[in-house]
């Protein structure tokens, strides 16, 4: 599923990521990990919203200017990327799965190539699949053919077991990306909930399927959950069509408002968008560059 003129969008994006956004992911995120280690790195600029327990306040006594220490641990910080498995993921056309895997894999190359440690973590109702944390680039392989060995399935979605169990087995806190299309019985908002209360910094990537937004499909059809199996025999009228949209259009607007409310990154796309341009939309969204 990553032919060389993947990979080549995979090194453009990796070099832009340096130019454009100072080779570091999500760096202005980090700003929260200050003094998680014990190593000293560097002085950076204040900026607002930082903790002010980590400003250097003799240099600020003595030049009069605002900085802050940088540790060892904060440029060390780990990329979890939590990518739903669920079998919710497995429709669409393009596929949700396959624009899903191509997301993690940019996000993972961005990663590894500016020294980040990355691992990848797959799910459904249960942690299914894990690729232990690594740093740097000659382990890019590696990372791919985890994603290409990755097969849908399960019986449903659970976010919320799957975040604690992640949160037990995680050597360290750092960035988590969930990028999902959401459908989760119990609802996506436990889960996040547990990653933020576990001291994570969640970032949203959502995905679905044009048709999923506006389904074209009228007249007596028999649907099929391919999660729990149920079947129902419906018959489509465009009145339903339009309170089916509303109601999609709701859930959307639900993510939304969750995110905002807590100060989390959200990225919402469909699976027609380029894999690059739904990473550089994130960055955006992460506060990297307006």
């Amino acid at each position: 599923m990553f032919d060389s003129d993947f990979l080549k969008r995979l090194e453009y994006l990796s070099l832009l990521s340096k130019r454009v956004f100072k080779g570091q992911l999500l760096a202005q995120r980090r700003s929260k990990q200050l003094g998680g280690g014990v190593e000293f790195a560097e002085h950076r600029d204040y900026m607002r919203g930082d903790d002010l327990r980590y400003v250097d306040w003799n240099v600020y006594a003595r030049h009069g200017d605002l900085l802050l220490k940088r540790f060892q641990e904060e440029q060390d910080l780990p990329v979890y990327v939590l990518l739903d498995a669920s079998e919710s993921m497995n429709t669409g056309q393009p596929n949700k799965f396959h624009f899903a895997r191509q997301i993690a894999a940019a996000v993972g190359y961005v990663a590894l190539s500016d020294f980040d440690r990355v691992s990848l973590i797959a799910y459904d109702e249960r942690i299914k699949a894990t690729l232990p944390l690594m740093r740097g680039k000659e382990n890019v392989l590696g990372l791919l053919k985890f994603l290409e060995g990755l097969k849908t399935g399960g019986r449903g979605t659970d976010l919320a077991a799957v975040a604690s169990d992640f949160g037990r087995r995680a050597p360290r806190t750092g960035l988590v990306l969930v990028i999902s299309d959401l459908f989760d019985q119990a609802g996506f908002r436990q889960g996040i909930d547990r990653l933020r209360h576990q001291r994570f910094e969640p970032h949203v990537i959502q995905v679905h399927t044009q048709e999923e937004a506006h389904p074209t499909w009228v007249g007596d059809l028999e649907l099929h959950d391919v999660e729990s199996q149920q079947q129902r025999h419906v018959v489509v009228t465009k009145a339903r069509i339009e309170q089916y949209e509303k109601l999609f259009e709701n859930f959307n607007r639900d993510i939304q408002q969750y995110c905002r409310t807590y100060g989390l990154s959200l990225t919402r796309a469909t699976t027609d968008v380029p894999f690059d341009a739904v990473l550089l939309k994130m960055m955006r969204s992460a506060g990297v560059v307006s």
